[in-house]
């Protein structure tokens, strides 16, 4: 009998091949998306439902709603000539945290955007990508973030904790003290707000306080003993009391058990930027 090749079986393989990558690496595919416009292969990898919490568009639910959010995301970077930089990724029991530099050039300027990415999967056929990042660099101001998660009882324990402890007492030389002589603090607008070295720590954390202690609900955690991801919700900075609004930070632990680095992806306004207004 003529032997014809098994077009059927090949697809199925490579359809199975794509889930499984996907799967493996779902910011990556998400960001794939993102980059070519093109989401199918995204829908192929989870049939189930695909929802996407977004700083600009909200909540996208669904796989119609996820292309015309692709379609009009496509578009606008674009015009931006944006492309990505990874800078680090967490991944402990199918939760993901991908880190990014997104580099964006609008007549003449040239930004670097930091950009977190969180996936998870609550089951083998659905995902939710969560997106945090400040607008500041790009729209030239704030915008409220509503909650994502509810607050949990969690704690990071160890040098996290102690951070955590500082912040929210408005105490900026137990703040300090939580990281190495060497390490930094990156704030959420990007590279020009990065503070090294106890000296600038001292006095960004210092005026960052001024005003008393941040209040921060803790609501998710992603700890692979070496860097730690923590979403949460800021609810107040010194005596007054803000509109809930989410993010997430990271944090390296270096090999002394302090930190090396803290980076925030939030759009929260300091209240002393409120009133120089």
């Amino acid at each position: 009998m003529p032997w014809f090749p098994d077009f059927v079986g090949a697809v199925e393989l490579a359809r199975q091949q794509t889930r499984a990558a996907g799967q493996a690496d779902p910011v990556g595919q998400y960001l794939r998306a993102l980059d070519s416009g093109d989401p199918r292969d995204l829908e192929s990898t989870w049939p189930g439902e695909v929802v996407v919490y977004d700083p600009r568009a909200g909540v996208v639910r669904g796989h119609r709603q996820l292309r015309q959010f692709v379609g009009h995301n496509d578009s606008w970077l674009a015009g931006l000539h944006a492309r990505t930089e990874i800078v680090a990724s967490t991944v402990v029991n199918g939760r993901a945290v991908v880190e990014l530099l997104a580099h964006l050039e609008e007549d003449d300027r040239k930004l670097a955007w930091p950009v977190a990415v969180v996936a998870e999967s609550p089951d083998e056929r659905s995902v939710v990508f969560r997106t945090y990042c400040s607008q500041w660099p790009v729209f030239g101001r704030h915008y409220v973030r509503s909650p994502i998660l509810e607050p949990q009882p969690l704690t990071a324990g160890d040098v996290v904790g102690r951070y955590q402890a500082g912040v929210a007492d408005g105490d900026a030389e137990a703040v300090v003290s939580a990281f190495a002589p060497d390490g930094y603090f990156r704030g959420a607008t990007g590279p020009d707000d990065l503070h090294r070295g106890t000296t600038a720590l001292r006095s960004y954390f210092t005026r960052r306080l001024s005003a008393g202690g941040i209040g921060v609900q803790d609501c998710a955690l992603t700890d692979d003993g070496t860097r730690c991801a923590v979403e949460y919700n800021i609810v107040r900075w010194g005596p007054r009391d803000l509109p809930h609004q989410a993010g997430i930070a990271v944090f390296d632990r270096g090999p002394d058990g302090l930190l090396s680095a803290a980076r925030i992806y939030d759009d929260v306004q300091p209240p002393a930027e409120t009133q120089a207004q």
